[in-house]
C-alpha cells in the first residue's frame, strides 16, 4: 500500500514539473503558419517569448505568426 501511494506521489510531481524544450510541440504539431490568423498574430500571445520563440512549439516562431495554442493576452 505505502509504495503505490509513493509512485501516485512521484507522478504528480513529474507532471507539474515545467516543460522543457524536448516536450514542446513541433511546428507540425501546433499547425504553426508564418501568417497570422486574422488579427490573432504570436506577437498578441501569451505563449510568445520576444524576440523570435514560444512556451510551447520548438523552433523559432515569428511575431505575425500563428498556431493552434494560440492565447489572447489580456
Amino acid at each position: 500500500m505505502r509504495s503505490v501511494a509513493g509512485g501516485v506521489s512521484a507522478g504528480l510531481l513529474l507532471r507539474i514539473a515545467p516543460a522543457d524544450a524536448s516536450e514542446k510541440m513541433t511546428r507540425a504539431q501546433a499547425e504553426y503558419q508564418d501568417a497570422p490568423n486574422g488579427i490573432y498574430s504570436c506577437g498578441l500571445c501569451t505563449l510568445f517569448e520576444r524576440p523570435n520563440a514560444c512556451k510551447v512549439v520548438e523552433g523559432e516562431v515569428s511575431k505575425d505568426g500563428w498556431c493552434k495554442a494560440f492565447e489572447l493576452a489580456d
